[in-house]
């Protein structure tokens, strides 16, 4: 077999499938396999007039059909059958290869994956890629890690591949060493929890305490999607607001049940923060929101605990308390994202990645999922602030003083949401968020003094440096312990 392909799928699920129909469309050739050989052929004979494709039936004929140095693309599912293809394919390849992880693989498992292949001389890049299966065709958001020399290789056919930002810029960048490019992508997924987490309280508020029907939420959302909350998620969350089920002809949200599943990238979210010492308390709050959400015998159980009513406002009081969750939401999106990228901050650090918070920003613009207005904002307000960065993205002038803007509403709001009893975890706890942060001093003071009454677990002081413990069950002197 010649070897005429720029670059080589295996994995024709949808994802698979997308990708290797976009790199076609973009002009390049590509080699195509699937383990079931009927796929790989069922996949060319539809496909095949969008692009030249190389229908190969197994990892032998895959690799003879690449190009030096081979570029392979692998898109099955994380975990198990990735290390299983990885085994199969890696034996195969020469020095200076490339194998590419285009699923969502964990980031530790990716710097295992990749140390091992460079050992054998081999390059492997964990790549994150969001957009979805129409963003996997039309144009993903894609975060590749790696080495630098393998960016140099594969990089101009991401570019070309990946979506476009609004001033025409491509949507991929190298992200950093190893596992950075599936720890954004981790990153990515958790900020996507929090925001549609928010996105749903707002939405719930609107309709207990506005009096909105679903295709009156639709609107605001619409009217909302045209000014600074511009976003995908707010776009399609109009759709399904306003959208009318077949079979009853009720609302589509009021016959869907109200479980939301999961696939993991969140909790792998909050428990690398937990490791990390970071908070991303509104990441958490959105896991644990769709976990309580399955819960259905503690729910059932709990159904008849009494709480608030009252009723639903009307007219120029509705509009009012429609403009004042606008404020709300935007504020607590802008919490969760600063949270987000705290994260990304200190998993570079922590992992010695110097990864360009910027960079991310830039290429969130356009093709992944929590796509929005004011990324271009994160991206100059990182920009700005240069190599030192920015301690938050709440640091930055021009957030805080959105923020300072919209304080009196979103408390009315998360005060409305506590007198009407309706549950807005992620909205009132982006406020608690934003009041920690902001205050000169927590009441840690009192919780290190019960760790050391209890535990002797000793605690500094404002007044001068050292390590201390008082003798609580003596004469309660105290003793320096360093």
């Amino acid at each position: 077999m010649n070897a005429s392909a720029q670059i080589g799928v295996t994995g024709l699920a949808v994802m698979g499938r997308n990708l290797a129909r976009n790199f076609a469309r973009n002009g390049y050739t590509v080699a195509v396999h699937n383990r079931t050989t009927a796929r790989t052929t069922e996949f060319v004979e539809e496909y095949g007039s969008e692009g030249a494709f190389v229908a190969t039936k197994n990892p032998q004929e895959l690799v003879a059909a690449l190009e030096r140095p081979r570029r392979l693309l692998v898109m099955v599912r994380a975990g198990g059958p990735t290390d299983a293809v990885l085994a199969e394919f890696a034996p195969l390849l020469d020095e200076g290869d490339i194998l590419i992880d285009g699923g969502n693989a964990h980031f530790e498992e990716t710097r295992r994956r990749e140390a091992e292949l460079r050992e054998r001389g081999l390059h492997f890049v964990g790549t994150g890629v969001s957009g979805g299966e129409e963003g996997a065709l039309h144009g993903p958001s894609i975060m590749p890690g790696g080495s630098a020399e393998a960016y140099a290789a594969l990089g101009p056919m991401l570019e070309r591949i990946a979506a476009r930002a609004p001033d025409g810029s491509p949507c991929t960048t190298h992200v950093g060493p190893d596992g950075a490019g599936h720890f954004v992508k981790m990153v990515h997924n958790g900020i996507e929890y929090a925001d549609m987490q928010l996105i749903s309280e707002a939405a719930r508020l609107l309709r207990e305490v506005g009096g909105f029907a679903p295709r009156q939420v639709a609107e605001v959302f619409r009217t909302w999607n045209s000014g600074r909350l511009e976003s995908y998620l707010i776009e399609i969350a109009a759709q399904v607001l306003a959208h009318t089920d077949a079979a009853t002809g009720r609302p589509f949200v009021d016959v869907v049940a109200d479980r939301a599943e999961q696939k993991g990238t969140g909790r792998w979210t909050v428990q690398t923060a937990l490791e990390l010492g970071v908070p991303v308390p509104q990441i958490a709050d959105a896991v644990f929101a769709r976990s309580l959400s399955g819960d259905t015998p503690l729910r059932e159980a709990a159904a008849g605990l009494p709480g608030p009513a009252g009723p639903e406002l009307e007219g120029r009081d509705a509009e009012r308390f429609a403009d004042q969750v606008e404020q709300a939401l935007y504020a607590a999106k802008v919490v969760s994202y600063a949270q987000g990228w705290s994260m990304i901050q200190a998993g570079s650090a922590a992992y010695g990645w110097s990864v360009d918070p910027g960079a991310v920003a830039a290429i969130w613009r356009a093709g992944c999922i929590i796509r929005a207005r004011f990324l271009d904002r994160i991206r100059a307000a990182y920009a700005e602030a240069g190599p030192d960065g920015l301690p938050t993205l709440l640091a930055d002038r021009g957030f805080a003083s959105e923020l300072g803007t919209a304080e009196l509403d979103w408390r009315a709001v998360a005060a409305t949401a506590g007198r009407r009893g309706v549950a807005a975890p992620g909205l009132t706890g982006a406020l608690a968020y934003y009041d920690s942060v902001r205050t000169s001093r927590l009441p840690a003071a009192l919780l290190q003094g019960l760790r050391d009454y209890f535990g002797s677990h000793t605690y500094h002081r404002t007044d001068r440096p050292g390590t201390f413990h008082t003798l609580w069950s003596g004469d309660r002197s105290e003793v320096r312990t360093d």
